[in-house]
């Protein structure tokens, strides 16, 4: 008889290519999951991973058999889910990705308000600007701007979002005001890298045409975060999610600059790997965060036309 257990073992272990991977996720030995894996080899008759002492992958018959695998074990994650839901009580554990400037500066207190609506609901949250694979990665939801180049995602939309141009007023006092886009160049830009790619090329859209220009600056950070706090200090201009700068734009930390120049729309968004992966957990977080954004928009204020 085929265990469980031994099927996510198979899952995990195929998700990060490693035996002490998949063990160290859930406290194990290794040659405890491997022991797991041969268990259910022997029960299905087949080889599901070709093995090394360098490496790890799956056979033809374990690329065929993995998504079956999954699918029992997210049929059962929904069983139980939907058993919680009855009784209108969310229990187990929600693991959820996100940005570091988003998740540490809106997300997080929303998500503490969340988890005491349902408190025996654990709430795992994973900040870092570098993008989570919600396939290979221990979590369930992750919180993305832009579109989703995988069809087998789920995207669900949560609000609406462009890039801006940012300053902070006592950098435009020393540095002015750039009143054309070629003025960028003229000026100290805050710049995010991200796996040794620089994004010192901006993009904006006025009458339906696109422009490209290129920055420079002295201060570069892999964390939006940093760059959002340099430009409060002052230290240049930011070219940032609206998002992550509407509550520093309204206290006056922050200023609009070339609002007739659009930035790159980048829709926030929900994602789950397939609608299987949607739980009642899932639901109610997504409900919960729709209802939220749409409380900032009432407020204000809103992204410029």
């Amino acid at each position: 008889m085929i265990r469980f257990d031994d099927l996510a073992l198979f899952v995990r272990s195929a998700a990060l290519g490693s035996f002490s991977n998949a063990a160290r996720e859930v406290d194990l030995l290794p040659g405890q999951v491997s022991a797991a894996i041969q268990r259910l080899e022997r029960e299905l008759d087949i080889r599901l991973f070709a093995r090394s002492t360098r490496s790890l992958r799956l056979t033809a018959e374990g690329e065929r058999y993995l998504p079956y695998a999954r699918g029992v074990l997210d049929t059962l994650r929904e069983g139980h889910e939907q058993l919680h839901v009855e009784r209108l009580e969310l229990q187990g554990t929600l693991q959820m990705a996100v940005s570091s400037d988003l998740g540490r500066n809106l997300l997080s207190p929303w998500l503490i308000e969340f988890r005491r609506l349902h408190p025996r609901l654990i709430l795992r949250l994973f900040v870092s600007d570098q993008v989570s694979d919600v396939f290979r990665d221990p979590v369930d939801v992750a919180v993305r701007y832009g579109q989703i180049s995988d069809a087998s995602f789920v995207a669900l939309p949560l609000a609406e979002n462009r890039r801006v141009l940012v300053a902070a007023p006592s950098y435009l006092d020393a540095r002015g005001r750039p009143q054309r886009l070629e003025e960028l160049a003229e000026h100290s830009c805050l710049c995010y890298v991200l796996q040794g790619r620089f994004y010192d090329k901006w993009g904006f859209y006025k009458d339906g045409q696109r422009r490209e220009v290129s920055v420079t600056g002295t201060l570069f950070s892999d964390d939006a975060d940093v760059v959002r706090r340099w430009a409060v200090a002052g230290e240049g201009i930011a070219y940032k999610a609206w998002l992550e700068v509407r509550a520093d734009v309204a206290a006056g930390n922050l200023e609009l600059l070339l609002p007739d120049y659009h930035g790159e729309h980048t829709r926030l968004q929900l994602v789950c790997p397939h609608r299987r992966q949607i739980s009642a957990s899932v639901q109610a977080l997504y409900q919960f965060l729709k209802g939220k954004f749409l409380e900032l928009d009432q407020k204000g204020p809103v992204l410029p036309p």
